[in-house]
């Protein structure tokens, strides 16, 4: 029944641009909407704000489906109200994610834009939400009731390694609410969690406290995280003058 809701939403909407990051919901919307035989293009926007690795599974997510990927580059630091960080910083920030897509779409021939919000996704605590209504941005998964676990089910289905792929926030919501947002306190964070990464962690966070770095893990990482933490200090050490391991285990990633 799913997939049939969806299949008429792409027949009703034929033509759209897809604001495509590359993460579990845009790489289901990318595939069913080239499976129904929509005319999709998917857009990447590149900001300081998103991890180089990001980038390299939009890309090849998009090889895969044999789907020609746009990408724009936006400075999100040029905007104050952007790098004084405030509460609904994220709203500003989307805001000139979606304008760029919605200039580059229009040049191309596309009036519709669709994102992957889902119908997990809480509107209440998401300030970029308000920016989909007044851009007139498409969600279809939430349209269609399509939850994050459906999504996951749906997307392994079709072969999709993105499927188990963790949530991902951009590296903006490392730094507090309120501390001004820098290009050296966003490569310290991306060039850590990449570190990190390469040592096989998933699903953590490295954010910026009390002029150092706190690490987040979930609660079956965390023993292996404390197991390995003099190696990890020495190497954070790099970016920031005071690690610390975070002993609330953080809850995991839908």
């Amino acid at each position: 029944m799913t997939d049939m809701k969806l299949n008429e939403f792409f027949t009703e909407h034929n033509k759209i641009a897809l604001a495509f990051s590359g993460g579990a919901d845009s790489s289901y919307l990318l595939y069913a909407a080239k499976e129904s035989g929509a005319d999709v293009q998917p857009y990447y926007v590149k900001s300081q704000f998103q991890p180089e690795f990001e980038h390299e599974d939009a890309r090849r997510l998009a090889a895969e489906l044999g789907v020609m990927l746009r990408e724009i580059s936006v400075d999100v630091l040029q905007l104050d109200e952007v790098t004084a960080n405030p509460s609904n910083r994220c709203y500003y920030c989307k805001k000139c994610i979606m304008g760029a897509i919605r200039k580059a779409a229009s040049a191309d021939g596309y009036d519709t834009i669709i994102d992957g919000t889902n119908a997990s996704d809480d509107g209440g605590d998401r300030p970029g939400m308000k920016v989909l209504t007044e851009e007139n941005i498409l969600s279809p998964l939430r349209i269609c009731g399509i939850t994050k676990a459906e999504l996951r089910r749906l997307s392994h289905e079709a072969g999709l390694f993105t499927w188990d792929k963790p949530a991902y926030a951009c590296l903006a919501t490392r730094v507090p609410t309120g501390e001004k947002i820098t290009a050296e306190k966003l490569a310290a964070v991306e060039q850590s969690e990449s570190y990190l990464f390469s040592l096989g962690f998933t699903d953590f966070r490295v954010r910026l406290r009390d002029g150092g770095a706190l690490l987040q893990f979930t609660e079956k990482q965390q023993p292996r995280a404390q197991a390995e933490f003099e190696a990890i200090n020495a190497e954070l050490s790099k970016y920031f003058p005071v690690i610390k391991l975070d002993q609330k285990a953080r809850v995991e990633s839908k």
